[in-house]
């Protein structure tokens, strides 16, 4: 292994680390940093995907350098030690970065995890009133962006077979202000805002509650903030045991909320279901 002595700290103070993640002071700081510091910033990157899954004298040794330059470059980055940086990566993981966890995945752990993350998003108070809303709305539209759109996409489906004038919005391609211009009281629309939501969320939350339409926002903890503009909160965690994020309560919970519909629809609802099926099947949609 090779050994050098030990230099200056060549990193930025807290001010120009803060906010970034580990990759971005890396690049900010390449040009200062020795040339020993520089190959075990290029270790660094080179295991980022699961960096948090070895200890700092591994990575010296895989870097080819001491522990002593190992640790002056996690300080240059602006990080007291490797401790610091694990926790880093696991608040990458917590604000929706994909970050392997300590150690790879645990199956059975996993398993009893989303049970327990399909159980608390069930156990909500306000299903209930969700479905009444869904139930009784003259219209239905169901907005999603981004990682949300799958949850929004089956919604929408699943509701469209329980009830009429169900719409997703918006359309791929479009934007959401033309799908605003006909809804109003007695509406119902169901907002789908986990995080790494796009810019702009909450403005268009707002504008969708100012048509006199009741929302329904359904998300994970960071979307709490904008929950005073829904009529009705739901949440959902979607924080896994595995580098992604998971999604198997929200969708869960989607089948619950279209399920309670078909329930309040009645024979209204079970007819429509059949004539559907019996579409399907004279245009051979579906095997």
């Amino acid at each position: 292994m090779t050994r050098e002595p030990a230099g200056e700290r060549t990193g930025g103070t807290q001010e120009e680390t803060s906010g970034e993640r580990i990759d971005q002071r890396i690049a900010r700081q390449h040009d200062s940093l020795s040339p020993q510091e520089r190959r075990a910033a290029e270790t660094l990157l080179e295991h980022l995907d699961d960096l948090a899954t070895y200890r700092a004298a591994e990575l010296a040794t895989l870097a080819d350098v001491s522990k002593a330059t190992m640790s002056r470059l996690f300080r240059s980055l602006g990080f007291a030690d490797f401790d610091e940086v694990r926790m880093h990566l696991r608040e990458l993981r917590v604000a929706g970065e994909p970050v392997p966890l300590d150690g790879g995945p645990d199956l059975a752990t996993h398993a009893a995890h989303e049970a327990e993350l399909v159980r608390c998003a069930l156990a909500q108070e306000g299903i209930g009133p969700a479905v009444d809303l869904l139930a009784e709305a003259q219209h239905v539209a169901v907005v999603g962006w981004r990682n949300s759109y799958p949850v929004a996409l089956h919604l929408r489906q699943q509701l469209a077979q329980t009830r009429p004038h169900v719409r997703l919005a918006p359309q791929p391609g479009q934007l959401l202000g033309e799908e605003l211009a006909d809804l109003g009281p007695g509406d119902t629309v169901v907002v789908v805002g986990f995080r790494r939501r796009p810019a702009g969320f909450g403005a268009a939350l707002a504008e969708t509650a100012a048509t006199g339409a009741d929302v329904v926002l359904l998300g994970d903890r960071t979307a709490r903030p904008h929950a005073h503009l829904a009529a009705v909160w739901l949440e959902c965690s979607i924080q896994g045991r595995l580098a992604f994020d998971s999604y198997a309560a929200a969708m869960s919970l989607v089948g619950v909320l279209a399920d309670g519909v078909l329930s309040r629809g009645g024979r209204t609802a079970r007819e429509r279901v059949n004539s559907i099926s019996a579409t399907y099947e004279r245009l051979g949609e579906v095997e």
